[in-house]
């Protein structure tokens, strides 16, 4: 090329040379600069080229792009006032020549470099396929940088590919060939019809005829319990397999965990033994199932599912005398193709009676129940919608009447009384005992008498545990008291008319698996005594509530006598000791965990620049030792000003907020040396290595009053404001130890803006799916009547 412009433009002078006419008239000599030399343009982009000419009068010029005048399409073209445009597909070779000819004296020349850059950049997806003789992979490849997206596809370097390497249409398709010696690894390549010099590759490993089977394939497996599995690899003599649940090797405690065994396996086939959960794994607020997955060695395309559902012992058809904390319900809850039920919760007495006490809803379905209903175990939910194989365990005797009920504070409550040699009359409750046997929770019954009041004080009331029908066994702490929620009522198991129910004293418990749909009616008992602290009655995504029980049982007071019922059970004080259990007690450090949500980088910067401009005031105190910009744990994804102070630092001499901007305390030790103003990302740094923040903190007796007195005077008009479905009290996230007033905003609808303090007492915002009151129900195809003993049957 380099060749060519020189003998083009030495024949060009030769020609300028001979029409001078021998000299007839002089040529000023002309000299010539131009800027930039180099420059770097995009396809289709421009260049502004500026050309100075020195030394004659006439400082015309002429412009040349590799050696054409004014250029082409293929290199780009130059206007005569020197603008370049780069052509719009990548020619070869990318860098070009811009020439620069002075009309006056054709020997002066000069030259700029211009190296296009095509700024397209190639991805395709899968990464990697694994697939057997004749089998197809269908790929995409994503260019970003041109308009022009279109690539052309090839493999093993080819493009289309071949018989041997196997083929690949224009829209990505790859056929894996017929035949190969196997294993045969293929390089799937996407090339950019833009830039032939930008492209992506994909590998591909072609096996033989690599079969699986596993079984079973589907199975219900009941928490703390396990499941032999057994795989067979045919189609090559590498027969080892890779377990997983949930796409996890070996698994884990959340899922349940899966693990070789050679104990019960044939001889031709590899086995596994799968350890449930101790609790139902739940996702969106519903229990799910698992997935349990062999993988081949010998070749990852060969893989075999099995859908695993966990069930909690306490949804089975129980032997009589049945324990509490298991399915059940009215045998009137159902309607059309639906059928409800819920969890017997415990066992109390009152006038020389015994009763079952459980949610109104779930006992007198949502107002609509009759005394003397009939109370089946297990509820219908668990039956097929029908009551012939349940056993009637008592029957209606007392129920709130959520609509018209003028019982302060409104509770959601009812009383069974028993039937004779239908129920443990020790108040046993499945999986509430104080020991395990062999890996798995007892039996027992809660601590007897009036339970205890919820509190955000008392470390031996905020762990808390229930056992119901459809997660079992579940741990986790108080996040809320005293909190106010309007709640949704749905009668005739969900197919009747709605009301709403205002509760002002409910208890809120950390972590939407700790209950779920059926859950409804379980007894919520204190980790470290078992002692009562609430009735469960509904539930979000990420939260459950409950009626405090020192609210239930004097509602359901005898009408007569005014006596209230106790719960029946153990004279002495014991822990649950499923709560301390691997899977539990796992289960309940992630509920109660707190994760960082990084703010949007805005937010960030608006934070860093209050930050700077109280720094100065705020290094003053003694007790601040370092400032800087950071993420907010009182609400998720906004902004906070960290306040790094030696452990214990009282709080009163630190703000709660800096011009709209939370702060947040972080406690650091004697060996702490950073000092001054801190950059957002050293401000990360430290708070990445602090300890954990956890969900609840114990508060004094003073913080909780002082937060009772705002939620009090404040918590009616919060609940008007648009996704504002709750207002509790609980302990401060960003500042431990300081009380601040819970605000439950359902997810995805809009609120206004809500302030970080409100007299004084910092805000925590909880974002959740709306809170859900019902029993649980499914669906079943089937025809409902009414027989004589006022059971449901289907037909």
């Amino acid at each position: 090329m380099a060749r060519g412009l020189r003998m083009f433009f030495f024949g060009l002078l030769a020609i300028l040379c001979a029409s001078c006419g021998g000299g007839s008239s002089a040529v000023d000599t002309v000299t010539l600069t131009i800027s930039p030399l180099n420059a770097t343009v995009g396809l289709g982009g421009t260049q502004q080229f500026t050309v100075t000419a020195s030394g004659a009068a006439n400082t015309a010029v002429t412009y040349y792009v590799n050696g054409v005048k004014g250029g082409n399409s293929t290199y780009g073209t130059i206007t005569q006032a020197g603008l370049y445009t780069a052509p719009n597909t990548f020619p070869s070779p990318s860098t070009i020549t811009v020439t620069v000819i002075s009309q006056e004296d054709t020997a002066s020349i000069i030259n700029a470099s211009v190296t296009l850059q095509s700024g397209v950049v190639v991805s395709v997806s899968p990464l990697t396929s694994n697939l057997q003789l004749g089998q197809t992979q269908q790929f995409s490849a994503t260019v970003t940088g041109s308009s022009n997206t279109a690539v052309t596809w090839q493999a093993g370097g080819l493009t289309g590919g071949n018989s041997s390497v196997g083929t690949i249409n224009s829209s990505g398709l790859y056929t894996a060939p017929a035949t190969a010696n196997t294993p045969l690894s293929v390089s799937v390549t996407a090339v950019s019809q833009v830039d032939a010099t930008q492209s992506a590759n994909a590998s591909v490993t072609i096996h033989g005829s690599v079969s699986l089977a596993l079984s079973p394939t589907s199975v219900s497996v009941q928490t703390f319990a396990t499941q032999l599995f057994s795989a067979t690899v045919s189609g090559n003599g590498n027969t080892a397999v890779t377990w997983e649940v949930d796409g996890i090797i070996g698994g884990a405690s959340a899922t349940g965990t899966i693990s070789s065994t050679t104990a019960g396996c044939a001889a031709s086939s590899v086995c596994a033994v799968f350890t449930a959960p101790n609790s139902v794994p739940t996702a969106g607020g519903k229990a799910v199932a698992v997935t349990v997955t062999a993988v081949s060695r010998a070749d990852a395309s060969a893989v075999a599912n099995s859908e695993v559902t966990i069930s909690s012992p306490n949804q089975n058809q129980q032997a009589s005398p049945t324990p509490l904390g298991v399915s059940g319900g009215n045998a009137n809850d159902a309607s059309g193709s639906a059928c409800c039920g819920g969890t017997l919760g415990a066992l109390v007495s009152r006038g020389g009676n015994q009763y079952i006490l459980s949610a109104g809803h779930v006992l007198a379905r949502s107002d609509l129940g009759t005394l003397g209903d009939s109370i089946i175990q297990p509820g219908l939910l668990d039956s097929s919608c029908s009551s012939t194989n349940t056993t009637a365990v008592a029957t209606l005797s007392q129920f709130i009447n959520l609509e018209t009920s003028t019982v302060t504070p409104l509770v959601d409550a009812a009383l069974a009384q028993i039937l004779s040699g239908k129920v443990d009359t020790a108040g046993n409750i499945l999986q509430l005992g104080a020991t395990t046997d062999n890996g798995q929770p007892t039996e027992g019954p809660p601590l007897a008498g009036s339970g205890v009041a919820p509190s955000l004080s008392d470390p031996n009331i905020v762990n808390v545990a229930k056992s119901g029908r459809s997660t079992g066994l579940t741990c986790s702490t108080l996040s809320s008291i005293n909190t106010t929620v309007n709640l949704t009522y749905t009668q005739n198991c969900g197919a009747g008319p709605s009301f709403q129910a205002t509760f002002n004293d409910l208890v809120v418990i950390a972590g939407g698996n700790f209950a779920t749909e059926g859950d409804s009616g379980a007894l919520i008992v204190s980790q470290n005594t078992a002692a009562p602290v609430a009735l469960l009655i509904a539930a979000s995504d990420t939260d459950a509530l409950g009626n405090p029980v020192t609210d239930v049982l004097p509602a359901l007071a005898d009408p007569n006598s005014g006596e209230t019922p106790v719960f029946v059970g153990t004279a002495a004080a014991h822990t649950v000791a499923a709560c301390s259990l691997p899977g539990p007690s796992t289960a309940a450090a992630l509920r109660s965990a707190l994760a960082r949500v990084a703010p949007a980088t805005e937010k960030l910067q608006r934070a860093g620049t209050t930050a700077s401009a109280h720094a100065l005031a705020l290094l003053q105190n003694s007790q601040i030792l370092a400032i800087g910009p950071g993420a907010s744990l009182d609400e998720p994804g906004e902004p906070a000003i960290l306040l790094f102070v030696p452990s214990g630092t009282a709080r009163d001499a630190l703000p709660r907020q800096l011009d709209g901007v939370r702060t947040r305390i972080v406690e650091e030790p004697g060996s702490f040396t950073m000092r001054g103003s801190l950059s957002a990302a050293e401000t990360l740094a430290l708070d990445q290595s602090s300890v954990p923040a956890r969900s609840t903190s114990i508060l004094s007796a003073a913080e909780v009053l002082r937060a009772q007195a705002v939620q009090g005077k404040h918590a009616n008009q919060l609940l008007h404001l648009e996704g504002v479905q709750g207002v509790g009290i609980t302990s401060s996230a960003d500042s431990p130890g300081e009380a601040a007033l819970m605000i439950f905003v359902v997810r995805g609808t809009a609120h206004g803006a809500l302030p970080p303090i409100i007299d004084g007492l910092r805000t925590r915002i909880r974002e959740s799916s709306a809170f859900r009151a019902g029993a649980g129900s499914r669906l079943e195809p089937q025809t409902c009547t009414t027989a004589t003993d006022g059971a449901s049957h289907s037909q």
